[in-house]
Formats: structure tokens, C-alpha cells, sequence
């Protein structure tokens, strides 16, 4: 213990109500089979309205339309949002085609929106739907397990599209780790698949009988490339190679974006950096990475339940200790790295294979065939010839991989006639947002449908000042969970109301400083003012190559955020 670190090691005290929850589920299975019976309500019940978080669900209420519905005394037009767990963001052309088909045939919305985290989500499912939902899934080799609430959450992998002969190996670790620290209760199979349940009894020998204290969201990335946002999760792997073999690991520990509006106590955190330790030891270094987190992460309060803020109670070089006696390694120091890049990079690039790879930009990752942009049709069509694989980036894009030389002009005139190529801006391509209304349960303000209409206004600004061709990462999340990844950007807007956001300042263009809160509460148009005063000085202020982040933060508009733990609340300048 210090005076910086004075926590114990577990925290004691009544334990948060999850805790009860998940302890009462019988390994998750609750009462969801018997509920899925209930016809007289389109929503789950009780507990079960959580539970089915952890087989990858979260309940939605059409939010467009909750007023008036609780106005003609009926209950909110009940449906399901599902979040595949996609390892790495590959999935095959088969893979797609049946998810192409159920979003058209079984979803209210239709379309198949790609997230963040490299995977995608159905939209709109109602509750007779619901279990053929995971039963086509796994018909096709895909689950839903694990990819919400107190789990390891779908695994990312840098998307570098076979340019680097790490990539596949990386991938194929990634995929290891999303399969070492899966639930291992049989309770997915039993309700979805209809599988007997087996008489012995279930054990969780990683995630313990009450699973992880909060969600948990781990990386393997490929320097110099950090597309995955790396400080966004608790448990990163960066890759170091030597002569072009993977060698080893750099372990980060502890990012984490998510915070409370006016909650002092909550703050968005990078990763620490732990050492370097050889690449054979990967599996043991994850278990003892979430097994730590199991046994000191906070259960009595889930707004402090994160690894970061346990990493923040004990001490760093703490849980960096238990770490290495859980895994049986002692971490070397870190292997020099570099990150340059963030966003993906648009159009054809050869790979290393002497394959094709087309990246193909989405905005905000929502695949739906619009009026004279039939997107959706575009890429089912291309996965009815394509022989290699698709991947989702954690830019919410979509890499069509693996082309042959002889393929490459069909699938580009494919493309092109759906509109999935049409020309993008430099600004568009580096701006994101997170789903919000009216989908989301927990959206404060718009996000995805925010986002288009407002870059066009911050691109009109920046053309007025002379840097139209030149970009700002930008995000705009629609609550403080920050799942469009505001806290990463050089401007960030996260939703207070309808209409209403703070303003974020100071991030940089690699993803690995946090934004100051510069502006609270304000609506379009103050934020439109505040960038064209801002955009407008680095215009003219900047040095060479300076992004708008490192600007903000060198000429004195925000201070830096040095220490989240201690200044992340700190005023402005």
C-alpha cells in the first residue's frame, strides 16, 4: 500500500445486487428457457432481463416511439439487439449471406449494423425470434456467447489486411484468447441449440461461479497500426516481431473509457504498460490477467468495478506482481513500439499473399440498401462470388480479403454499383459514432443518426479555413459509456440530453491521450461555433504536421490529461 494506492486488496462490504444475480442464475441459465414460453409479453422478465446480457443480448425498446405507446397505455414495442462474437472481425462469405438473409427476414430494421468492436449486431429482434436467432448462427459456426455484461468481450485484432506476416498468427492467438476465456457453462447450449443438459455439474474455472466483477474487453495489435484503440481495454497484447516472426508480447493493463456524468470517482484511464514476455506464454498471462480481476475487482460497487480502477486501489506494480506469480513469468521491459496510425485505409491494397484486399468504408457501420445506395444488396453480392474471407475493423468498415487478381475487377464493379465506393472525404473516414436512439436503452443524446449531417457542417467550417483536406478524429458517443470512443478523440462529443453534449479537446491522432472535458452541456450550434473558432486558429497557429489534438493542448485550450485518476476532472486549462 501507498498513499497513492491505500486500498486492500478486496474490497468488502454488501455486495452489488449483480453479484446476487449471477450467483442465483445456476451458471446463467436463470428462468430464460421458461420465459422464452411467455408469449403475453415481448420483453424478459426479472432477473432474465439481465441475464441474457451474457448470451450476448441487451433488450431494446423502440425509443421514437415510447411516449406515445405509454400514452395509449401499451408497453414498449419490446425487442432484442444481438452482438456476435467475432474474434478478429472475420467471418466467411457463407457466414454472411445467412446473416444477410435473417437481418431482411427477421429483424424490424433490416439492416446489420458493423460495431466498433469488430463484430456486428442484429437490431430488432422479437422475442419468438429469438432463439432461431442463435440457432442459424450456430448452424453457420457463430455464437453470441459472451459478448455482453460480466465477461471477456469479443476479442480485436488489428486489421491489417495481410501486409504483415504477423497478421494471421495474431489473429490466430486472438482467437485463442476469445476461446481460453469463454464462459464454460453449458447453459448457452441448453437454452439456444436445445442440447440435453448433462448431468455432471458445471465449473467456471476462470470466470468463477459469479464471472468477472464488470465487463472486461481485451486486444492483440499489430504496431505500428492501433485501429483497435487499444486504451480502450482491459487486457492489450502488442505484438513485437523480430525479422518479420512473432516473437513476444508487450502487456497492457487497464484502459478503460467509460464514466459517469459529474461522478468524480469515474474517469476514463489508459492502459498501464506491464513488460514484455514471450509469445508461448500468452494464455497463461490472459487467465491471470482476469482471474486478479476476479478475485480484487471491486463486487460492491459497479461504477468502480473496472480493472482500471483496481489497478488504480492496489497499485500497478501490485497487480503487476500477482500477475506474473498467477502466470509463472517475469515480464521483461518493454519491447520498443510505435503507433502512427489509427484509421483504415480505403480501396484496393496488395498484400504480402500477392492477394487483394478492398476496404470498403461504411458510415457509422450500418449496412442497409438506402435509396440509390443499396449497401446491404452490395455486399451480399460480393460474398456470393467472393473466395476469401470479410473482415470488420474496429472502425466500424468492412475489408473484403483475400482476392484473386482474376476477381478483382467483378467485385470492384459490384462495389461501385451498390455505392460502396463512391468517394469519401478524409474527414467522413475519421469520424465515428456509436448506435444511441433509437435503439440503444441507454442513449442520452443522438449519435449514428447525429453524426452524418453534423460532419458535413465541421467539413463546411473546415473548408472555410483552408484545411478541407485534412481531417480530425472525431466521435461522438451517445452516453457516458463511450462506446463510439469519444474519450480516445481529438474531439469528442459525449450525449447529456436530446440535442445536448460535453465537448471533449486534446486527444491525438494515434489514440493514446485522453480529451479534457472543455465544454459542458452545449448544444449544435455552440459546438459548431467553438470548432470554427478552434479549427480556425490551428489553421493558422499550427506547427508542421501538427494534428488539431496536439494543437489544442500545445497553444494552451486544455491541459493535458496527465493522470486520469487525479486530473481527468480538472478544469479545462
Amino acid at each position: 500500500m501507498s498513499d497513492k494506492h491505500p486500498g486492500p486488496l478486496v474490497v468488502e462490504g454488501k455486495l452489488a445486487d449483480a453479484e446476487r444475480l449471477k450467483k442465483q442464475s445456476n451458471y446463467l441459465r436463470g428462468t430464460i428457457k421458461e420465459d422464452l414460453e411467455e408469449g403475453l409479453t415481448g420483453g424478459f422478465t426479472g432477473d432474465n432481463f439481465l441475464l441474457i446480457r451474457f448470451h450476448g443480448m441487451y433488450q431494446q425498446d423502440d425509443r421514437d416511439i415510447r411516449a406515445e405507446r405509454a400514452e395509449q397505455k401499451l408497453e414498449p414495442r419490446h425487442a432484442m439487439m444481438l452482438r456476435c462474437r467475432l474474434p478478429g472481425g472475420i467471418i466467411t462469405p457463407t457466414q454472411w449471406l445467412a446473416i444477410d438473409k435473417f437481418a431482411t427476414d427477421k429483424t424490424i430494421y433490416g439492416s446489420i449494423r458493423l460495431t466498433n468492436r469488430q463484430t456486428f449486431q442484429f437490431h430488432g429482434i422479437l422475442k419468438k425470434n429469438v432463439k432461431p436467432t442463435h440457432q442459424m448462427l450456430h448452424e453457420v459456426g457463430l455464437d453470441a456467447l459472451a459478448t455482453a455484461n460480466d465477461v471477456n468481450r469479443n476479442v480485436l485484432c488489428t486489421s491489417n489486411p495481410v501486409e504483415s506476416e504477423l497478421h494471421q498468427e495474431a489473429y490466430e492467438w486472438a482467437k485463442k484468447l476469445s476461446e481460453h476465456l469463454l464462459p464454460r457453462t453449458r447453459a448457452y447450449a441448453e437454452i439456444w441449440w436445445d442440447k440435453e443438459k448433462v448431468a455432471t455439474t458445471d465449473e467456471e474455472p476462470i470466470l468463477g461461479e459469479t464471472y468477472l466483477p464488470r465487463k472486461f474487453k481485451t486486444t492483440v495489435v499489430i504496431p505500428p497500426h492501433n485501429d483497435v484503440d487499444l486504451h480502450a481495454n482491459d487486457l492489450n497484447f502488442v505484438a513485437v516481431a523480430e525479422h518479420g516472426k512473432l516473437v513476444g508480447f508487450n502487456l497492457l493493463v487497464g484502459g478503460g473509457l467509460s464514466i459517469e456524468h459529474g461522478n468524480k470517482a469515474t474517469y476514463a484511464r489508459t492502459a498501464s504498460e506491464f513488460g514484455y514476455f514471450p509469445v508461448e506464454k500468452i494464455l497463461d498471462v490472459a487467465e491471470a490477467v482476469v482471474t486478479t480481476q476476479r478475485d480484487w475487482g471491486n463486487r460492491t460497487d459497479r461504477k468502480n468495478a473496472k480493472t482500471k480502477y483496481t489497478l488504480e486501489r492496489v497499485g500497478v506494480e501490485t497487480f503487476k506482481a500477482e500477475v506474473e506469480k498467477r502466470a509463472g513469468v517475469t515480464f521483461e521491459p518493454i519491447r520498443p513500439y510505435e503507433f502512427t496510425t489509427r484509421g483504415d485505409r480505403i480501396g484496393w491494397i496488395k498484400g504480402i499473399d500477392n492477394k487483394w484486399h478492398l476496404t470498403l468504408f461504411i458510415e457509422n457501420g450500418r449496412l442497409l440498401d438506402y435509396p440509390g445506395r443499396p449497401l446491404k444488396s452490395g455486399i451480399a453480392e460480393i460474398a456470393k462470388i467472393h473466395q476469401g474471407d470479410f473482415r470488420l475493423t474496429a472502425n466500424q468498415n468492412l475489408i473484403v480479403a483475400g482476392v484473386p487478381e482474376s476477381e478483382k475487377a467483378q467485385i470492384e464493379a459490384i462495389a461501385r454499383e451498390h455505392g460502396l465506393m463512391d468517394h469519401v472525404t478524409a474527414q467522413r473516414e475519421n469520424s465515428m459514432a456509436c448506435v444511441a436512439f433509437p435503439t440503444c436503452p441507454l442513449a442520452m443524446a443522438e449519435a449514428e443518426r447525429f453524426l452524418p449531417a453534423f460532419v458535413t457542417k465541421v467539413e463546411g467550417i473546415m473548408h472555410a479555413h483552408g484545411v478541407g483536406d485534412e481531417h480530425i478524429v472525431l466521435r461522438v458517443t451517445g452516453c457516458p459509456n463511450g462506446c463510439g470512443r469519444a474519450m480516445l478523440a481529438e474531439l469528442g462529443l459525449v450525449g447529456k440530453a436530446p440535442g445536448r453534449y460535453n465537448l471533449h479537446l486534446g486527444g491525438n491522432r494515434s489514440g493514446t491521450r485522453i480529451p479534457r472535458m472543455y465544454r459542458e452541456n452545449i448544444n449544435e450550434s455552440e459546438i459548431l461555433a467553438t470548432i470554427d473558432e478552434l479549427v480556425g486558429r490551428w489553421a493558422t497557429e499550427r506547427q508542421a504536421a501538427e494534428g488539431f489534438g496536439d494543437f489544442t493542448i500545445r497553444a494552451g485550450i486544455v491541459a493535458p490529461v496527465l493522470d486520469p485518476a487525479r486530473d481527468f476532472w480538472e478544469e479545462a486549462k
